[in-house]
């Protein structure tokens, strides 16, 4: 845990950010504790709390503010309907902190995808009664949309899924409500919402197929490919080739994932077709490198912040 949380706040060390176990266990917690309080001795990054949380961990993400003077997160959970009740509990995690500390809002939809058509309806009715709570110092709103993937969903070739997250943030960012303008935008990157839950991987084989993602303005793009077999250079290769005869595809300039893409699918350079962290990581980059893109304010519109992942 140390030495993960020095690479996150070297990683981080430029601009403050926040950091999170929302799923771990009382023992997973307890560890972290002492590793939570050097970090707000010697990094940027702010702890993380939220309704429902365990006294422990509460506890110790209110001290770490108090001591470091970050001020602290305050991630509520919203993975459906928005219930009145919750508003109580985060008034009286408000109430906890130090009239000095600052606070930040992380409300947290979780998996957005087609299944909930009134999400950014249900988010408006938290932030109507969550922003009012305090003059909150920034106030984001998470959320992911790349589907969990079966081999199946692949087999015939690149598979597309809705961009419902981003059409969420949309309607989110074109509302009237006062608050609109200080609302700052959240993506969980290619991976879907639940995976930040899992257990890491033991590192001892795992699925002899994976997955290339791409994002385009409407939808999440998904192929197979393959980690291990005869055919897996020559399966890559092709569908590495699939993408880039999308017509969104935004060329190998547009960032370093499409630039693997493009060396993958005609055999340039020495990098291969890939294993399961290059495919994660180019994902990533293209998707994130789109989004920032995407979030640039253009005239008469809102300026929301880039993403957090």
């Amino acid at each position: 845990m140390r030495r993960e949380a020095r690479d996150v706040s070297k990683a981080q060390r430029h601009h403050p950010a926040w950091i999170d176990l929302p799923f771990a266990d009382e023992t997973q917690l307890r560890l972290f504790a002492p590793v939570l309080r050097d970090l707000g001795k010697t990094s940027v990054l702010r702890p993380v709390t939220g309704p429902g949380r365990p006294e422990h961990q509460q506890a110790v993400a209110l001290e770490v503010a108090r001591r470091s003077a970050s001020g602290v997160g305050i991630r509520v959970a919203l993975p459906g309907e928005w219930d009145e009740g919750r508003t109580q509990p985060v008034r009286e995690l408000l109430a906890r902190l130090d009239p000095a500390d600052e606070a930040d809002l992380l409300l947290d939809l979780g998996a957005v995808r087609g299944d909930r058509p009134d999400a950014g309806k249900e988010a408006l009715r938290a932030l109507d009664a969550l922003i009012p709570l305090t003059p909150w110092r920034t106030s984001a709103v998470l959320g992911g949309g790349f589907p969990e993937v079966t081999a199946q969903m692949l087999e015939q070739g690149l598979h597309a899924e809705p961009r419902t997250d981003w059409h969420t943030w949309q309607e989110l960012a074109e509302s009237s409500r006062s608050h609109t303008p200080l609302l700052s935008y959240g993506d969980y990157g290619i991976q879907p919402a639940r995976a930040i839950g899992r257990e890491p991987a033991s590192g001892k084989g795992g699925p002899a197929w994976g997955v290339l993602r791409y994002t385009t303005a409407e939808s999440f793009v998904l192929g197979k490919v393959l980690g291990r077999g005869e055919d897996r250079i020559a399966v890559n290769r092709a569908a590495a080739r699939q993408f880039l005869e999308l017509p969104d595809f935004r060329g190998p300039a547009a960032s370093a994932g499409e630039s693997w893409l493009r060396d993958c699918a005609h055999g340039h350079g020495p990098t291969g077709t890939g294993n399961a962290s290059d495919w994660l990581r180019v994902g990533n980059i293209q998707h994130m490198t789109y989004v920032v893109r995407s979030l640039r304010p253009q005239p008469g519109s809102i300026p929301p912040t880039g993403p957090l992942s």
